[in-house]
């Protein structure tokens, strides 16, 4: 535990962002150099699959960013067996990005990955003239690829299990034979993060037609060109420092992010504001500064991967705090409702689960040993409780790695 914190810190880059960045660069025409990219094990993951897949990719020498030689759209390697790990970005997008080309692929991940449902995303595929199907009987990975070219056409795509879904086929798209048209059928769960693929996909020279995040048209074919693109600093690592300033009562500023950036988890700043911290956002840093905290009521789906740092906070407010709107936050790394909900509960909080959420009521607050998942988010968010509880214990700190192998060396630097 420790007093007030007062800092400036600047996260590393975005992982979301860093991965759609790839994705463009290796389908791209010509060199690209992506400045401030983000050195994790997801990102790792991209590289590597990339690299299996005959693109010619490298780091600098301070892993702070990649240049790629793009492929123009022709995958050098015709035959691959790709593991992804856990990185559910690669596994998603991956699968639309190899039926452009013109070969056998085959994507699989670790055992949770082969959890993780991947159904709806290879229906929609298969009805854009992709012969792709499932290896096993819950549609989940491991998935097979016959890849003769995307062809392209009109698909349906589910919203509501994952936006990366979405993403993923609009990444692709530029490279298909003909037209793609894509439909949704249902809510879209985290629309910002469709619409950081969509200005990604922008500023390599590809638009797409929007038409109230409902109706996706790309007038394929099309190409990406090679340019070099900053990568933002990652906007839901940002959120444990924010949320450190509202458990400790101290300020703490952000640099690099400002209302204006392209992730929509910024908005976790609204929540803070909410709950009774002051907010200030300039153009390239927000601040928040804590206050006496009150529970809110919320629907987080547009930024579901920071519910796990609200809980955090929401156990140091007066009042209960209601979290609605996130039912597909089940399907990720974790379940982040009913896991997230165990391990409050070992910290004191009443809680209570619903379909689609939680509600925590704080209680008298204890130390416990919190085990993480295999879950990064879970590990950060809940280190952040150890700011003002003894005896605060994370499972497995490892975990981190794979968005942010620093976090605790970061975490630390706040003491001083």
């Amino acid at each position: 535990p420790m007093g007030a914190v007062h800092a400036t810190v600047r996260p590393p880059g975005s992982k979301s962002i860093t991965n759609r960045a790839l994705i463009c660069a290796a389908l791209a025409a010509g060199r690209s150099i992506l400045h401030g990219t983000l050195d994790s094990e997801d990102t790792r993951v991209m590289f590597d699959a990339l690299a299996a897949l005959g693109i010619a990719l490298a780091w600098s020498g301070d892993r702070r960013q990649i240049r790629v030689e793009g492929c123009g759209g022709v995958w050098p390697c015709r035959e691959a067996d790709l593991s992804v790990a856990n990185s559910g970005t690669t596994m998603r997008f991956l699968a639309p990005l190899l039926a452009t080309g013109t070969g056998r692929y085959r994507l699989d991940g670790t055992p949770r990955m082969q959890s993780r449902p991947i159904g709806d995303l290879v229906s929609t595929l298969q009805q854009l003239g992709v012969a792709i199907e499932s290896e096993t009987h819950n549609d989940c990975p491991p998935v097979a690829i016959a890849a003769q070219r995307l062809p392209g056409g009109t698909a349906t795509v589910r919203g509501d299990v994952s936006s990366q879904f979405l993403s993923g086929l609009l990444l692709a798209a530029p490279y298909a034979q003909c037209r793609v048209e894509l439909l949704l059928d249902g809510p879209l769960v985290s629309q910002p993060y469709v619409l950081m693929t969509l200005r990604v996909m922008q500023a390599f020279g590809v638009e797409v037609q929007n038409d109230r995040m409902q109706r996706f048209v790309v007038d394929a074919p099309a190409r990406y060109r090679g340019c070099e693109y900053p990568i933002e600093p990652d906007a839901s690592a940002a959120s444990y420092f924010w949320a450190a300033a509202a458990i400790t009562g101290g300020q703490i500023t952000v640099t690099g992010l400002g209302p204006q950036a392209l992730q929509g988890d910024v908005a976790f700043c609204d929540c803070l504001e909410n709950m009774g911290c002051h907010v200030r956002r300039d153009a390239e840093q927000i601040t928040v500064t804590g206050g006496p905290l009150q529970g809110i009521q919320v629907d987080m789906n547009h930024i579901s991967d920071t519910v796990q740092t609200l809980a955090a906070v929401a156990l140091f407010a007066s009042g209960p705090t209601t979290i609605t709107g996130v039912a597909h936050i089940r399907h990720k790394e974790t379940d982040r409702i009913g896991d997230l909900a165990r391990e409050l509960r070992k910290l004191g909080a009443a809680v209570e689960e619903s379909p689609d959420g939680l509600r925590i009521t704080p209680g008298p607050l204890r130390g416990a040993r919190i085990s993480t998942y295999q879950d990064h988010r879970m590990a950060m968010s809940l280190a952040l409780v150890g700011l003002r509880v003894p005896g605060v214990l994370i499972d497995n700190p490892g975990c981190t790695d794979k968005t942010y192998p620093d976090f605790f060396t970061d975490l630390e630097s706040l003491r001083s």
